[in-house]
């Protein structure tokens, strides 16, 4: 078998990935292999989608298949406090709608963006493959590819979304940077007496930060970050328990509060990929770059990945230059390194600043966030940072065809 791009992976990023470069130049060939096991059907987590990828999913026509589910944040309140204190200030807060008018993020469930996209990639002529890469080598100009299933692949690159434990990432002998913050995220939803009004909420508590954050009709989606030693406890608790612990870290906004199904529990780590690119390969999304939650950019950072990579393939393409050499995709690396290694630097020490229990710690905190409470203008900035939006972002987040 032959393809002009092989994407090792078929989640969301990988999917976007594939459906950006089919709809974008319909002459590449684009094979997914995938193992095709049950456990995106599982997945109860949703994701908050900045404007800049809302942008992108439109162009790709990806969104109309989530429209229907997704809920705007129309403004967001940050708390500095303990989770038994009864009343709560808004430090800061800020409206989450653009100049432009759109709202700088939507909530989305991931099952029914990764659905979406699946429907558009089979549609735009994306090959699925069930199988996983067991190797490959480079030779002749290209990348032959083996899988699990004994079938062979050539090639013109590799991509790998294959996640944040990323087998390829290591057969490429490309090496991470970064540490285990000791801290569990728990993921689920909440159903509340009160409606959210499309408000979400950040507390930044001395486990870790607690964000909830709106869904469809009173309905919110919990990201809580827990020590490693407790989390287990909350996990397996009688949910009338959990309901309790929960309501005390949300406060009175949302009046009483219901766990709906299971908390999911992940492992939180800073781990960034010394090269994203080597000749014929490359990474995107979770095999390049994991951060801490409590920005919700970690999905909008894999996007940014599909949507650059598939501006410089697509480019390199029209100058009749070959995309998989290590030349052309240097492009790609230099284009999202400075955004990988910023975000995950800033989220590295918003963790450090607030998840200790330090009172020093929080008076100096707390005065900060007073100070850019009253500055709009660095409010403003903030909000387009959190959008994706900026300059020199690839076409397809401005919502313009590559």
């Amino acid at each position: 078998m032959k393809t002009d791009v092989l994407i090792a992976g078929g989640g969301i990023v990988g999917l976007a990935t594939a459906v950006a470069l089919r709809n974008s130049d319909s002459d590449i060939s684009v094979m997914i292999v995938d193992r095709g096991d049950d456990l995106p059907e599982r997945d109860g987590r949703s994701s908050a989608l900045a404007a800049a990828a809302r942008r992108m999913l439109e162009m790709l026509k990806v969104w109309r298949g989530v429209a229907d589910v997704a809920e705007p944040i129309r403004e967001m309140f940050v708390t500095d406090s303990g989770k038994n204190d009864v009343l709560r200030s808004d430090f800061l807060s800020f409206s989450g709608v653009l100049d432009t008018g759109e709202p700088f993020a939507h909530m989305v469930p991931n099952i029914a963006l990764r659905t979406s996209l699946a429907e558009m990639a089979k549609q735009s002529g994306v090959v699925s493959v069930v199988s996983v890469v067991d190797g490959f080598e480079r030779r002749n100009g290209g990348v032959r590819v083996g899988l699990t299933s004994g079938d062979v692949i050539d090639a013109g690159l590799l991509v790998a979304a294959d996640g944040s434990r990323s087998r390829l990432r290591d057969l490429a002998g490309i090496g991470t940077i970064g540490w285990d913050y000791r801290q569990i995220g728990l993921v689920g939803t909440i159903r509340h007496e009160k409606p959210h009004l499309g408000v979400a909420l950040q507390n930044f508590l001395p486990a870790g930060p607690f964000a909830v954050l709106p869904l469809q009709g009173n309905h919110s989606s919990l990201v809580w970050t827990e020590s490693r030693a407790k989390a287990p406890d909350f996990v397996d608790a009688d949910p009338r328990i959990l309901n309790r612990e929960i309501r005390r870290r949300v406060g009175a906004r949302l009046g009483e509060v219901e766990i709906q199904g299971q908390l999911q529990a992940f492992p939180i780590r800073l781990r960034l990929a010394r090269d994203l690119v080597k000749d014929r390969f490359c990474l995107v999304g979770d095999s390049a770059h994991t951060i801490h939650p409590l920005a919700g950019q970690g999905l909008n950072l894999g996007l940014r990945d599909a949507a650059a990579l598939s501006e410089t393939i697509v480019d390199a393409r029209r100058l009749g230059l070959d995309f998989g050499d290590l030349d052309v995709l240097e492009r790609y690396q230099s284009w999202r390194r400075f955004d990988v290694t910023e975000m995950g630097v800033l989220t590295d020490v918003l963790n450090r600043l607030f998840s200790n229990d330090s009172s020093l710690l929080r008076v100096v905190r707390d005065v900060g966030l007073g100070v850019v409470h009253r500055l709009p203008k660095l409010k403003r900035v903030m909000v387009d940072q959190a959008a994706g939006l900026g300059p020199e972002i690839p076409r397809l987040l401005r919502g313009e065809a590559i």
